[in-house]
């Protein structure tokens, strides 16, 4: 039995074709261009594979109601062409399958949750680092939605003191990820993340922007395990600086063993590595299909 999976990002569409165990077996990268042509090049990647359901987690904001009339669509993103695109309707005027719809990082979290680092446990958190930052959450075994899907990576952060960086968000200007999502760090230094020393400056500064972040994200959903992926986080140095800034945040507060030792075990990259959000799409279409 094989499923499709679709991990939506601002540069590239990810397609691969997977088991219902979670292996993948096949996979094809598509630059994110128009809606249209990045669609139709993924439907023709699917075309004739066999596969029975298909699961879609992609960048957003995003309709995830299902009573909504603009369920499956892109909402208000600052991605070119893409505001109010119906993707799940693109999909099913191409292929009469389950589909199961959520954002990329709720996506990753679910894969993690199946078959990587947060295998066995009932709340996880997953935070992509990268073009954007996005936040992806499982609570008592749910994905959590509400009125919309959470919008983590955009939440106000108290500025570093030595940090006069207007920030990069076009609607928040220094939220979260307008302060250290990838295009933050290149824009504040002019030059690219991976090219930055180990001893830089910006390194200091991006810890104590995420271990804020996850410091909260820790006093309201108290997950069990924080996984941290996404093109920034392949810098492992960062890692300890973070561990660092939480512990600093939470100053002792919650009084749980884990918060006594490194946080080496808690706050982890992705088992699954750059495949946690393919693997979250077949996550979604094995669910889609059991429906």
């Amino acid at each position: 039995m094989l499923l499709g999976a679709i991990e939506g990002g601002g540069t590239k569409f990810v397609c691969g074709i997977g088991t219902i165990d979670g292996e993948i077996i096949e996979r094809i990268s598509i630059p994110t261009t128009t809606p249209e042509v990045t669609m139709d090049q993924a439907m023709s990647f699917f075309s004739n594979k066999g596969i029975v359901a298909i699961g879609v987690g992609t960048f957003g904001p995003i309709d995830i109601n299902p009573l909504s009339p603009a369920f499956g669509s892109v909402t208000s993103t600052p991605k070119p062409y893409w505001s109010g695109y119906r993707i799940l309707d693109h999909i099913k005027q191409r292929m009469d399958i389950p589909v199961g719809f959520d954002t990329d990082v709720n996506a990753a979290a679910l894969g993690e949750s199946v078959w990587g680092a947060a295998a066995g446990l009932r709340n996880c958190l997953y935070m992509t680092v990268g073009t954007g930052i996005g936040v992806g959450a499982i609570v008592e075994g749910n994905l959590v939605h509400g009125l919309m899907h959470p919008e983590m990576g955009h939440i106000v952060v108290n500025r570093h003191p030595m940090d006069s960086y207007a920030g990069n968000c076009p609607y928040h200007g220094d939220c979260l990820e307008g302060m250290a999502s990838g295009p933050a760090v290149e824009k504040r230094w002019n030059t690219k993340a991976m090219l930055l020393g180990d001893s830089h400056t910006a390194w200091e500064l991006e810890s104590f922007y995420i271990g804020q972040a996850l410091a909260n994200y820790i006093l309201v959903l108290s997950p069990e395990i924080i996984i941290l992926g996404g093109g920034i986080m392949n810098q492992k140095h960062l890692f300890p600086l973070i561990r660092e800034q939480v512990k600093k945040r939470l100053n002792g507060y919650v009084d749980h063993p884990v918060f006594a030792s490194d946080l080496e075990t808690y706050i982890v990259p992705p088992s699954l590595g750059g495949s946690a959000g393919l693997c979250g799409a077949l996550a979604l279409a094995k669910k889609a299909l059991m429906k």
